[in-house]
């Protein structure tokens, strides 16, 4: 054993860590979520089944290829836990960790092969600079990381601050975030394939208002996918 590796076991010993889903201890070579929640994870599957929820909730109002979403979101449930701590508690490493486990699953079933490159729903500055942090672009750095693809991080941005859309209706949703969107380089975006990534799929409002600039600057073919889908 290396020098590094006995100076991360002593601090394990001190300071020890803990999976934040379940409060039970990590051990070696757990990262923030330990083997037996991520085994348990309430995954949606939407990958492996063209015309799932998300496909779906998008019909009509943006000519996607494929979506998905890596888990089932309730209210009061584990994965909204886990969300509120990664989203309001400073734990930008748990976006990161579901990122490369999903990524596993869009790899193997074959899903991962409709894009070229990834592009997180972006968040207003005045947003990004309070929280430190984008949720969705998190999450795409894990997917990133796994199947080595490029994020286009600056190339969608958020022209003004909306309000939250928890809480709103369907319509209030879309109206939240109609022309809220613009593409600031359309040469990145032009005859590319695109995965488009959020945090939690409800509505589809926020991808839909996502989706229609990039088209406009001539993506090629858009994917959606999110950390969770919430039925409405």
């Amino acid at each position: 054993m290396n020098l590094p590796e006995l100076f991360t076991d002593f601090i394990s010993l001190v300071y020890p860590r803990y999976c934040v889903a379940c409060m039970e201890g990590l051990v070696k070579g757990e990262d923030i979520l330990c083997s037996r929640c991520i085994h348990e994870l309430p995954r949606t599957n939407f990958h492996l089944v063209k015309e799932n929820a998300v496909f779906n909730r998008l019909y009509g109002r943006l000519p996607i290829h494929s979506g998905a979403a890596f888990l089932h979101f309730h209210k009061k449930g584990a994965v909204q836990n886990l969300l509120h701590e990664f989203k309001y508690n400073n734990k930008p490493e748990i976006g990161n960790v579901l990122g490369r486990v999903y990524a596993e699953d869009l790899e193997k079933s074959g899903f991962s092969d409709h894009f070229e490159a990834i592009l997180p729903v972006p968040l207003h500055q005045s947003k990004l600079k309070r929280r430190g942090y984008n949720q969705s672009e998190e999450f795409a750095k894990g997917l990133s990381e796994r199947l080595q693809k490029p994020i286009l991080s600056d190339v969608l941005v958020r022209s003004k601050a909306t309000e939250t859309q928890t809480k709103k209706s369907r319509l209030k949703r879309w109206q939240n975030v109609a022309d809220v969107f613009m593409v600031t380089d359309a040469g990145q975006i032009a005859n590319r394939k695109l995965l488009l990534v959020d945090d939690v799929i409800t509505t589809g409002a926020t991808l839909e208002a996502c989706g229609q600039p990039l088209f406009e600057a001539g993506c090629s073919a858009l994917c959606v996918a999110g950390i969770a889908y919430a039925a409405e």
